[in-house]
C-alpha cells in the first residue's frame, strides 16, 4: 500500500526547486530615478580649550563639556596662519579658542583666540 501524502510531499518538493531553479530577471523600472537634494556642511564654530597644538593639527576640549575631545587639521588656507603663531610660542595647554569647521568633518576652517606668552 502507497501513501498519497508521500506523493503529495514530493511533488511539492519538487515543484518548489523547479521555481527556485528559474532564472533571475534585472530589475527594470521606467520610472527616473530618485534624486535627493544634499544641503550644503553647515559651518559651527565651537568654544574650546587647547590640550595640544602643533604645525598639523590641534586637540581641544569643549568648554562647555570637558569629557568631549576634538582633533582638527587645518585647511589650506588655514596653515600659514597657525605656523605664524607657532613661530611666535603657539597655543599653550589651557588657552582659550573658537575653531570654525564643517559640521560632520575635522578640519579647522579658522581658529581664533589669544595665544599664551611662551614659556
Amino acid at each position: 500500500m502507497k501513501n498519497p501524502k508521500l506523493f503529495a510531499a514530493a511533488f511539492a518538493i519538487a515543484a518548489g526547486m523547479a521555481v527556485a531553479a528559474a532564472p533571475a530577471r534585472a530589475q527594470v523600472s521606467d520610472t527616473p530615478p530618485i534624486v535627493v537634494k544634499q544641503t550644503p556642511a553647515k559651518k559651527v564654530w565651537l568654544s574650546a580649550v587647547v590640550i595640544h597644538s602643533d604645525n598639523n593639527s590641534i586637540m581641544v576640549h569643549d568648554a562647555k563639556n570637558s569629557l568631549i575631545l576634538y582633533t582638527f587639521t587645518y585647511a589650506s588656507s588655514l596653515r600659514d596662519k597657525m605656523q605664524k603663531i607657532l613661530d611666535s610660542g603657539g597655543y599653550q595647554s589651557g588657552d582659550k579658542v573658537r575653531i570654525l569647521y564643517e559640521q560632520g568633518t575635522t578640519q579647522a576652517i579658522d581658529v581664533r583666540g589669544r595665544p599664551s606668552k611662551p614659556i
